[in-house]
């Protein structure tokens, strides 16, 4: 009698696992594409010499644009100098699926060309798409209305290259985030009109963390892909491009003495290091873009991350074995 209740309840509490696994998997195929409003920044592109020429330092330099809106394959030709079109097609295969960049040139029927300027305004301040739907937030920017309006002015003033990039393919783990993680973010103020000027840590501090996302890459994070623990202090694991078998961990930036690089060098020995470009092969690092960099730039980071707390965290080797081999 006892085993058969048993029985029937074990039986009940399958039903009602398989009710809600159809109810979230009904909801999710409902959800995943699904709208977000946001405002259309009043950004209107230029034709000045002087704003393009802005665009342009930001797109191949500081912001590094052009390492994810290229294939991985011809960074090599990015890092000699070369202004590659920005067709897109760049693949990141993440868990939740293939994530592929898209094509900004100003073609009309594969690129940037069909979209408003307030249109990329959005999607760069905001991270909502053209469609309503939210942009997968790789793109971690937080332009000045000036920078902002270089960018899209530049990226105007490009030949068109009509080179068709399929959109995201995302498994059941992506659509379940679309649905119910990633949405666009909570802007905390409004944009700054004008950029900080420099070499001065004001500079450093919009660098690092609005245009370069250095804080992005040199901030450990949890497993829901949220930035934990000090800011800048580094251990962030990543793929190596050509080696599976090993991952990239990325250093502490805080000025530790014992523990960073930035406690040890100096301003001019910092500058030197980004001018040597890439040291490791496969390194999710944009060496190339930042090399770009004016001297005045570098010297606003380093300035920057020598003034923030020191944290003493030891990250072990730039190149490490994945956890598992």
């Amino acid at each position: 009698m006892a085993l058969g209740r048993l029985v029937r309840w074990l039986g009940i509490l399958l039903a009602v696992i398989v009710v809600l696994a159809l109810t979230v998997l009904a909801a999710t195929e409902v959800r995943w594409k699904r709208r977000f409003d946001a405002p259309y920044p009043a950004i209107a592109a230029s034709t000045d010499s002087a704003v393009v020429a802005k665009g342009q330092y930001l797109v191949y330099g500081p912001a590094a644009c052009a390492y994810c809106h290229v294939p991985r394959t011809e960074w090599s030709k990015l890092a000699q100098g070369e202004l590659l079109p920005l067709t897109g097609d760049h693949l990141f295969p993440l868990p939740f699926g293939d994530i592929r960049s898209s094509n900004i040139t100003p073609d009309t029927t594969a690129g940037i060309g069909r979209r408003s300027d307030g249109e990329l305004a959005r999607i760069l301040r905001y991270r909502v798409r053209a469609d309503g739907r939210a942009a997968i937030p790789l793109m971690e920017f937080e332009l000045t209305d000036e920078d902002l309006t270089a960018v899209i002015s530049f990226l105007r003033s490009r030949p068109p290259v009509a080179h068709e990039v399929p959109d995201h393919q995302f498994n059941r783990l992506g659509k379940a985030l679309m649905s119910f993680a990633i949405a666009p973010p909570t802007l905390s103020s409004p944009a700054p009109h004008v950029s900080p000027s420099g070499p001065s840590v004001e500079r450093g501090e919009y660098l690092a963390n609005r245009v370069s996302s250095c804080v992005a890459c040199h901030t450990d994070r949890g497993g829901d892909g949220a930035l934990v623990g000090p800011r800048f202090s580094g251990g962030q694991r990543m793929d190596v491009a050509l080696d599976p078998t090993k991952v990239f961990v990325t250093p502490n930036l805080t000025p530790d003495p014992a523990t960073s690089p930035i406690g040890q060098w100096t301003e001019d020995v910092f500058i030197a290091r980004f001018r040597r470009g890439e040291l490791f092969a496969g390194t999710p690092m944009p060496w190339g873009a930042f090399g770009r960099m004016t001297d005045e730039d570098l010297r606003s980071v380093f300035r920057y991350l020598r003034s923030l707390p020191p944290t003493s965290k030891v990250t072990g080797p730039p190149v490490q074995p994945r956890q598992g081999n």
